[in-house]
């Protein structure tokens, strides 16, 4: 399967999350209602991370990850573009790949992925970029959980 990127768009990502756009004017803008926990023993986890640019053109994987029971929210401190790569989760268990989508993010475009939503891996594109990471973790396998999926490819403009 080959996915073609689109640009990340609140209106095409609704299903799987919302976006967060970095405010380009003086104020707070509040992202509350994108969060969800359903374990009450979790705590708030927030994280930095760095990662590589992915050079491999087209990206080829065969995984997808979830988090069962945590909303995930990753916030752009130093990107240029990201890609994101979504499938909701199907009726019979694991991701349900007709409804997969690719997105390209840009560094002013944050987004929360809603509780058990596949996703693929944080995959940054052009340079290495940082992210703020929020979630909640009770240390358990419900965290995370990481699947073989069939093989893919994504065409990165």
């Amino acid at each position: 399967m080959e996915l073609i990127p689109q640009p990340l768009t609140k209106e095409a990502f609704a299903p799987f999350g919302d976006v967060i756009d970095v405010p380009d004017t003086a104020g707070r803008t509040y992202y509350e209602d994108a969060l969800g926990n359903l374990r009450p023993t979790a705590h708030a986890s927030l994280s930095v991370s760095l990662k590589a640019e992915t050079p491999e053109r087209p990206l080829r994987s065969d995984y997808l990850e979830r988090h069962e029971f945590s909303s995930q929210t990753f916030m752009p401190l130093d990107v240029s573009r990201y890609l994101i790569v979504v499938a909701p989760h199907a009726a019979a268990g694991g991701p349900d790949f007709a409804g997969v989508r690719a997105f390209i993010a840009t560094g002013k475009q944050g987004v929360t992925y809603r509780a058990n939503t596949w996703h693929h891996g944080l995959t940054v594109l052009d340079r290495p970029g940082r992210f703020a990471v929020f979630m909640w973790r009770d240390g358990g396998k419900g965290d995370e959980e990481f699947v073989p999926v069939p093989p893919f490819t994504v065409r990165i403009p």
